[in-house]
């Protein structure tokens, strides 16, 4: 297929996809902001089962700013898929306002918590901030979880609302179908709010309670692009998949 046919296919997919996310619109009213704020640690191996241990403080404070609205949810992640540069363990929480994310992290700060041992002789620790407008849940805690993430960057191209009109036309569509029967338990669509990463980054996450939902969403996923063949081309046209990246991790969270 040559250049110029492929960019017609591309452009078609691009209206197939916003009239998807049109029809969304319709049927969803947009929801509030969600900030998660994210931190990640590398601990050497032999300090892995501390990590994973829960801590009576953190807990206490987490648990109270669920109970208070503060929150929205929290967990705990243990990376599956180790990388020479990358994290083996992350913590997070988020919540439907900024405020309410920093005021957590104070709280750590000043009952010690973000300045223990155990998190000292990490080798490597960053943090990040971010934002979410397409997201749902089922509230409960989910112990032993699956958590997937795949990050994308988008072509300098690409329209202002490309995330948005992928999230509306081809992610949520699918996510939402799965979270309705069980398969995924959370879902995300993410940029970052304080940029660490180059901007036109997006991360999509999923948490599953088994193993077998990975396998079911992987089977969710090509099953869309099979009905909706235009997604595809549409897709490939402003995201640059150089970048791509993929993440898997055991999680443990609990969603109001």
């Amino acid at each position: 297929m040559n250049g110029r046919l492929c960019k017609i296919f591309a452009g078609v997919g691009l209206l197939a996809i916003s009239a998807l996310a049109s029809a969304q619109m319709s049927e969803e009213k947009e929801k509030p902001p969600m900030y998660s704020y994210v931190s990640f640690w590398s601990l050497p191996r032999a300090q892995w089962p501390e990590m994973e241990k829960p801590n009576p403080s953190n807990q206490k404070t987490l648990e109270k700013a669920l109970a208070a609205g503060t929150l929205v949810g929290y967990g705990y992640d243990v990376n599956l898929v180790h990388q020479a540069e990358g994290s083996t363990h992350d913590s997070w929480w988020s919540s439907l306002s900024m405020a309410g994310a920093l005021n957590v992290l104070e709280e750590f700060h000043k009952n010690g918590s973000a300045a223990s041992p155990l998190l000292a002789s990490a080798t490597r620790h960053s943090d990040a901030v971010f934002v979410s407008r397409f997201y749902d849940w089922r509230p409960g805690t989910y112990k032993d979880a699956y958590t997937h993430g795949a990050s994308y960057k988008l072509k300098p191209d690409a329209p202002n609302d490309a995330v948005a009109t992928l999230s509306k036309g081809l992610f949520i569509p699918t996510l939402d179908k799965l979270l309705a029967d069980g398969t995924i338990v959370e879902y995300e669509v993410d940029t970052e709010f304080v940029h660490t990463e180059a901007p036109g980054t997006f991360w999509v996450f999923y948490v599953t309670p088994t193993a077998e939902g990975l396998d079911k969403v992987s089977a969710a996923i090509r099953e869309s692009l099979k009905m909706h063949p235009l997604s595809g081309p549409a897709f490939n046209s402003i995201v640059d998949f150089t970048p791509h990246r993929d993440y898997l991790a055991r999680t443990t969270a609990t969603f109001k």
